[in-house]
């Protein structure tokens, strides 16, 4: 008897640090995802999203776009703000934002990245 509820208990314990490991993987990945998506914004070969937005942290920013500044504030489903810096033309039809998505300017997986960063300013 004792050593079956020793069993339980170990079981009930090491389902629990599984459950918070799988909760902390998340932050982990977002965070690694905000700094990827940084260095994209960044990189003048990737994103360049600096060629016309003020971004915090930017050096020589553009002023042809706005500056990127509560995004949250502007973009209160995050979805929407993929969407802009997928295909810009959608919402706009004569923005002079490059559609990162179907000209192929950056993969899906760096605009998630990038929008990650995005979100955060």
């Amino acid at each position: 008897m004792r050593l079956s509820a020793r069993i339980v208990n170990t079981a009930a314990s090491v389902a629990v640090l599984i459950g918070c490991l799988s909760l902390a993987a998340p932050a982990v990945s977002v965070a690694g995802a905000v700094e990827d998506g940084k260095k994209i914004a960044f990189s003048k070969k990737k994103g360049n999203c600096l060629a016309c937005h003020a971004i915090k942290g930017g050096k020589l920013p553009g002023n042809i776009g706005p500056p990127l500044v509560a995004m949250k504030a502007r973009f209160p489903v995050k979805n929407d703000l993929k969407k802009q810096i997928t295909d810009a033309r959608v919402k706009n039809k004569h923005s002079i934002m490059p559609p990162f998505g179907p000209h192929q300017i950056l993969k899906s997986g760096e605009i998630d990245k990038v929008v990650e960063f995005i979100y955060t300013l």
